[in-house]
């Protein structure tokens, strides 16, 4: 679908572990392939993991610095940059209409893309010459809260705007320790994935809304709920009753799903 066709899709993808930024594989190639098809966007929102505030916040650097948010990963990781502008405008009418649709809402000068952001945008956009506005999540307030940001924000769509939720289908860091990218998926990640992917399939946002209630071994793939919650925005945004589409799906170290989603 070539992005001249208003109003643009709304995404979700797992970004992986930080090393996914230096590593090529289907993953990668997906994320190319991704920003090959949207290309000539006029910005992205981007709705990160990594950024946990109590309200809704938008990063509105000029020129938003590159954080390694991240400990004892390899050298080379750190010195990867990903210099894109900001939109200091758009972040602004962006928390313009959040306070209009109820919200308290705060913006950030200083605040750079983490690695939610970075990570992926590195391979769907590789010049960075697209700007970038990322939204914080908050954790406390849980999946309709995230719904509802993505309501307000689905006019965005139709005005160049991709509506980006970077966060993780399964994420059980507890696991992380001694597993090689290729280990064999675990059974509970496999089961929350598939539930994941066949609920967005479905058009069943209800049941996603109430994935911990719902979903198999919700609490074992999500101790805390940071990030699945990114997934709620676009979502939120999607055009109401339509179903998702899994875009792909995969899994690194055994039990971090790779799986991204688009809603029109």
């Amino acid at each position: 679908m070539p992005v001249s066709s208003l109003p643009l899709p709304c995404v979700f993808v797992s970004h992986g572990a930080p090393t996914v930024a230096l590593e090529q594989g289907p993953t990668q190639s997906f994320w190319t392939g991704l920003g090959g098809r949207l290309a000539g966007l006029e910005a992205i929102l981007c709705v990160s993991a990594h950024w946990l505030t109590p309200h809704p916040a938008l990063g509105s650097a000029e020129r938003p610095g590159t954080i390694h948010d991240f400990h004892g990963f390899p050298a080379p990781l750190y010195r990867l940059r990903y210099p894109a502008p900001g939109a200091p405008a758009l972040a602004e009418s962006i928390a313009g209409r959040l306070r209009g649709a109820g919200f308290q809402v705060e913006t950030d000068a200083t605040r750079g893309l983490d690695h939610g952001a970075w990570v992926p945008l590195r391979f769907m956009f590789p010049e960075a010459r697209v700007p970038v506005v990322q939204l914080s999540v908050q954790m406390p307030l849980g999946p309709r809260h995230h719904f509802e940001l993505g309501r307000a924000l689905a006019p965005l769509r139709s005005e160049g705007v991709l509506i980006l939720g970077s966060g993780g289908a399964t994420h059980n860091l507890r696991d992380f320790a001694g597993q090689a990218e290729d280990a064999p998926v675990k059974s509970y990640a496999r089961q929350f994935d598939d539930w994941l992917a066949g609920r967005v399939e479905a058009g069943d946002a209800e049941a996603l809304l109430d994935y911990a209630g719902q979903a198999p071994e919700a609490q074992h793939n999500h101790p805390t709920p940071d990030h699945l919650l990114p997934l709620f925005v676009p979502l939120g945004a999607a055009t109401p009753g339509r179903p998702g589409r899994v875009l792909h799906r995969g899994f690194s170290h055994g039990f971090l799903s790779l799986a991204a989603f688009e809603w029109d």
